[in-house]
C-alpha cells in the first residue's frame, strides 16, 4: 500500500493540494485548477524561468492510478514537482535574501502579465531555495488575467515583502521576528505606525504605507464592488505593469546599511591562533571525508567556513547563525558564487522557529524539516550554556536527540573567548566543566575521535548518538 500524505501546510488554497507518494512531491489539481494549468503551461514565459529554474520543475502526470485514493480524493489532475531540498521560511532569510525573491516576484508577474496571465496571491512562503538560488515553489498561483481584474496580491505583497524590507532598510530593525509573529506579514496600519513623519520622504512610505493604510481603513467594511467598480473605470493591465515596475525599482535601490555586528568579523577577531585554525580545520575536513553526507546542519556558522568544507563530501548543507550580517555576507559570497549546495539561514539553536500556523502545522520545526547525518557545532556551546543560560547536560541532550553525527568543540573557561563572556557575569556555571561535559557526551554519544588545539583551550570530538 502507498502511504499518501498531504503536506499540512497545503490548504488554503481550495482549487489544489500538495501531498507525498514515495518520498516524491506531487499536488492534485481541481478542474478549475487544471484549466489555469493548461493556460500557463503553453506560455513561453513558463517555458523559460522553467529553463532558468526560476519556477520548481513541474510535470503532469498522466497515470490514472494516482488520480483517486481513498485519502487524497479525487482530483481533475495531478502535478509532480521537483523536492527541495531544505525547507526554509522568510523569517529565517536574511536582507538579501528577502530582497531577491521580492525582485524575483515581480519579474515572474510581469512576465505572466505580457501573456495575459496574473499571480494571484504574493507570499513569502511560496519561494524556496536551492542554495543561493530563489525558486518559486505556488504553480497554481498562477491564473489567467480577467479584463478589468486588479492585482489582488498587492496588498500581501507590501505586508510579507515590501514592509519588512523598509523595516530593516529604514530603520534598521530586523524583519525577522515580525514576520515569525505574523505568518502573513506585517499589517499596513502597523506598518504607518512605525514610520515617523520624516520616514513619509522615504522613497515608497507614503505611497505603499500610508496612503494604503488609510485606504484598507476607508474601504474595510465597505459594501461597494470594488472591482466593479475599477472595471467601469477602464482598469487594465498596463496599470498594474506600472505598480510593478515602480516596485521592482523601488526595491532594488533599498539597501541594508549596518557595517558591523557582534560576530561578523569573527574570523579577524577571535582567540584562535593560526595553528589552532588549521588543525580545526583539518578536524573537520578529515570527518567530512570519512564518508558522504546527506544533509549536514553547521550550527553557529559565521561566515561559512567549514560549512564549505562539509560541502566538498555533503549533498547538501545548511548554514545557520543568529548574526544577521554574518549571514548576509555569506549569502551574498554564495550568490556570488552561484553556489546551490549550501544555504545560509539566520537561527538561534537557543529560540529555533517553532511550528506555527493552524494547528500548529502549516510551517514546521526544525528537526522536522529533514534531521541531518551530521552536525557542526563549532565555538558554540559556550555560548548556549553560558549566554543562553541553558544547562550543559539538556544541551547535549538535545543535540542526541537529533540522532546524528556530531563534531562539537568545547571551549574551557581558560580561552579567551569565554573570559570575555563571563566578564560582567557571576559564574555560576558549576556544569560548563571539561570533566561534567566529557561525561555527558561519553553518555549520550559513542566518542570516536578527540583532539585537543594547540592552544590548549579547545578540544574537538567526533561522535555518533546512540539512539
Amino acid at each position: 500500500m502507498l502511504n499518501d500524505q498531504f503536506e499540512p501546510g497545503s490548504f488554503r488554497d481550495r482549487n489544489g493540494r500538495v501531498f507525498y507518494r514515495a518520498g516524491c512531491v506531487y499536488r492534485g489539481l481541481s478542474n478549475k485548477a487544471l484549466r489555469e494549468w493548461e493556460a500557463l503551461s503553453s506560455t513561453q514565459f513558463f517555458k523559460r524561468f522553467s529553463a532558468e529554474e526560476k519556477l520548481v520543475q513541474t510535470k503532469r502526470i498522466e497515470s490514472p492510478k494516482i488520480l483517486d485514493s481513498s485519502i487524497l480524493g479525487k482530483w481533475a489532475a495531478v502535478l509532480k514537482h521537483d523536492g527541495i531540498p531544505f525547507i526554509s521560511y522568510p523569517y529565517e532569510w536574511s536582507f538579501e535574501m528577502l530582497k531577491d525573491a521580492a525582485l524575483l516576484e515581480l519579474e515572474l508577474l510581469l512576465a505572466a502579465l505580457e501573456e495575459e496571465m496574473i499571480l494571484k496571491d504574493s507570499s513569502a512562503f511560496n519561494f524556496q531555495w536551492i542554495g543561493s538560488k530563489p525558486v518559486f515553489i505556488d504553480i497554481p498561483s498562477f491564473e489567467r488575467l480577467a479584463t478589468g481584474e486588479p492585482w489582488v496580491g498587492y496588498q500581501q505583497f507590501c505586508q510579507m515583502f515590501l514592509y519588512p524590507l523598509f523595516l530593516q532598510a529604514y530603520k534598521d530593525v530586523p524583519f525577522q521576528p515580525w514576520l515569525r509573529g505574523n505568518i502573513d506579514g506585517i499589517e499596513p496600519e502597523h506598518c504607518n505606525r512605525l514610520m515617523s513623519t520624516l520616514d513619509l520622504l522615504r522613497r515608497g512610505v507614503f505611497m505603499h504605507v500610508y496612503m494604503q493604510s488609510k485606504m484598507q481603513a476607508k474601504y474595510a467594511q465597505t459594501k461597494k464592488d470594488i472591482k466593479g467598480d475599477l472595471r467601469s473605470t477602464g482598469f487594465n493591465r498596463d496599470l498594474i505593469k506600472a505598480n510593478v515596475r515602480g516596485l521592482s525599482k523601488l526595491i532594488r535601490k533599498l539597501k541594508w546599511k549596518r557595517a558591523n555586528s557582534e560576530w561578523s568579523d569573527y574570523v579577524s577577531n577571535n582567540s584562535y591562533t593560526d595553528i589552532d585554525c588549521d588543525m580545526k580545520a583539518a578536524f573537520v575536513r578529515d570527518v567530512a571525508a570519512s564518508r558522504p553526507w546527506d544533509l549536514v546542519w553547521d550550527l553557529g556558522c559565521n561566515t561559512g567556513t567549514f560549512s564549505r568544507i562539509a560541502a566538498k563530501n555533503a549533498r547538501y548543507v545548511v548554514a545557520m547563525d543568529t548574526d544577521h550580517l554574518a549571514i548576509e555576507r555569506f549569502y551574498l559570497e554564495l550568490k556570488a558564487e552561484g553556489n546551490t549546495s549550501i544555504l545560509p539561514l539566520i537561527g538561534n539553536v537557543a529560540n529555533p522557529s517553532p511550528n506555527l500556523g493552524w494547528k500548529g502545522l502549516e510551517r514546521k520545526s526544525l528537526p522536522e524539516r529533514g534531521k541531518p547525518d551530521l552536525m557542526l557545532c563549532l565555538a558554540l556551546i559556550h555560548h548556549l550554556v553560558i549566554s543562553a543560560n541553558i544547562p550543559l547536560k539538556e544541551v547535549i541532550n538535545w543535540f542526541a536527540s537529533i540522532g546524528t553525527s556530531l563534531v562539537i568543540e568545547f571551549v574551557t573557561k581558560e580561552d579567551p573567548m569565554v573570559k570575555t563572556l563571563l566578564r560582567n557575569k557571576e559564574d555560576n556555571y558549576t556544569d560548563y566543566e571539561l570533566e561534567y561535559f566529557e561525561r555527558c557526551l561519553f553518555e549520550a554519544f559513542d566518542v570516536t575521535k578527540r583532539k585537543i588545539l594547540k592552544s590548549g583551550t579547545r578540544i574537538l570530538y567526533f561522535a555518533q548518538a546512540r539512539n
